[in-house]
């Protein structure tokens, strides 16, 4: 029996399969999840993650989502044994590991660290490309993957026997969003509070920082090696730069990316230029040095004569949120709001 995904509520988090129930399953989708998602269709009357308290950002109140988080919770109930996971990605790997739950495979990754509890796990290859004999081979329960992927994954868990679950990593708060459900589904609810609570602890300390300051207006470029495209705030480094209090230049779209000119881009004004690496970090930084020192266009931005151009640390600012936000939250305050005579 194939299975089928039924359209949820236009904010769901997470997009469950399950095909092991006889009747059609509700399914949750993911926060502009690439395929079939319902995005807000009036993006300007939203109210800016900065301007939210922690708690409200977390809140789950879709009546979908709880329903298929309710079956979900029921059919791992009902089994007699501990579920058997994968994982596929490191951030997944890490939410995992903080759940406390064990994995019966999980990803590799060369410039990621994968979590001590999983170092005698069963890899099943990278991220973006697992290795569907390995992944099948070990008669998984459940594989946990980034939304960002589903596209390309989703047909592949179809031809296995199994239910799995895709996570908004996008940004820090569908991240707890994703961790409040796992816990839920999983039997981790103390540990699933414990570290939301941690969140909305650090967040409500953080924002009062920037509460009354003017928003600057922010350019990021995620650059690979000979090429850059636009981060939009659906992204995770935009999204940190909204929980910043940063105002993206190119908001309002329903795409992660974007491919503008710098023509555009100029028009824009941006205060700040952030740069960010999606791979080979020391490869994309020499290159962005490069093409702002010869790219002409370059000098008439107002950021660029201001010095405020600055390349992101690769470590903090990575394609999916994982729980290196505080130390990200606290480099784009320097970035974004800098004492006098701070910038460079």
């Amino acid at each position: 029996m194939n299975k089928k995904i039924v359209s949820g509520a236009a904010l769901s988090e997470l997009i469950w399969s399950c095909k092991k129930i006889a009747s059609v399953l509700l399914f949750i989708l993911c926060l502009f999840a690439l395929s079939g998602c319902m995005v807000d269709q009036h993006p300007e009357d939203a109210v800016p993650a900065a301007a939210e308290s922690a708690q409200t950002m977390l809140e789950i109140t879709d009546p979908v989502e709880k329903k298929a988080v309710e079956k979900a919770k029921g059919q791992v109930a009902a089994t007699t044994q501990t579920p058997r996971i994968i994982a596929t990605s490191p951030a997944v790997a890490e939410i995992c590991d903080k759940l406390e739950l064990d994995l019966v495979g999980v990803c590799s990754s060369t410039v990621s660290k994968i979590p001590e509890r999983y170092a005698d796990v069963e890899t099943v290859g990278t991220a973006m490309s697992p290795d569907m004999e390995i992944v099948s081979s070990l008669n998984p329960d459940w594989i946990l993957s980034p939304s960002s992927l589903q596209t390309d994954l989703q047909p592949k868990y179809e031809n296995i026997d199994t239910d799995w679950a895709f996570l908004n990593l996008r940004s820090v708060q569908g991240m707890y969003r994703s961790i409040q459900e796992l816990g839920e589904i999983f039997g981790r609810e103390d540990q699933a509070e414990t570290l939301t609570q941690e969140f909305e602890d650090f967040y409500e300390e953080y924002r009062e920082k920037n509460e009354g300051k003017d928003k600057p207006k922010v350019l990021i470029l995620m650059g690979l090696p000979g090429s850059y495209i636009i981060a939009t705030e659906n992204s995770y480094v935009g999204s940190l730069v909204e929980l910043a209090g940063g105002e993206n230049v190119y908001a309002g779209s329903d795409q992660e990316f974007l491919t503008v000119n710098t023509e555009d881009m100029e028009t824009k004004k941006p205060d700040v230029i952030l740069r960010a690496a999606h791979a080979l970090p020391d490869q994309v930084v020499e290159m962005f040095r490069e093409d702002f020192k010869t790219n002409d266009i370059w000098k008439h931005f107002d950021a660029v004569q201001n010095g405020r151009v600055y390349d992101l640390t690769y470590e903090y600012f990575g394609m999916s949120a994982n729980f290196s936000y505080p130390e990200a939250l606290e480099e784009l305050q320097l970035m974004l709001y800098p004492e006098k005579g701070e910038t460079s």
